[in-house]
């Protein structure tokens, strides 16, 4: 049974990030869907058990989304070229 948890909206000043899920004990399974309305872009930071970090940047106007197993924390960071505003929005497996 899947968990949607509420849409989040954002907005980060340019080299700002924020963690907007986190899970410390063990990991889950999730999916993350990221809609950035922005005039810049923004990474998506995923940190999972025992695997490196990942990083996908969504450019303006554009969206992702992607579907991990043992999700730590989704976080996400603006990049230097300027202020991201958006959605995001998550499901547990």
């Amino acid at each position: 049974m899947a968990i949607l948890l509420p849409i989040q909206f954002y907005s980060l000043a340019a080299g700002v990030g924020k963690s907007f899920y986190e899970n410390l004990s063990g990991g889950a399974n999730a999916s993350v869907t990221v809609n950035n309305f922005g005039p810049a872009p923004v990474s998506l930071v995923i940190t999972r058990v025992n695997a490196p970090v990942v990083t996908y940047v969504i450019p303006a106007n554009s969206s992702l989304s992607i579907t991990a197993s043992l999700v730590l924390v989704f976080a996400l960071l603006a990049n230097q070229g300027g202020d991201a505003s958006g959605t995001i929005e998550v499901a547990l497996a």
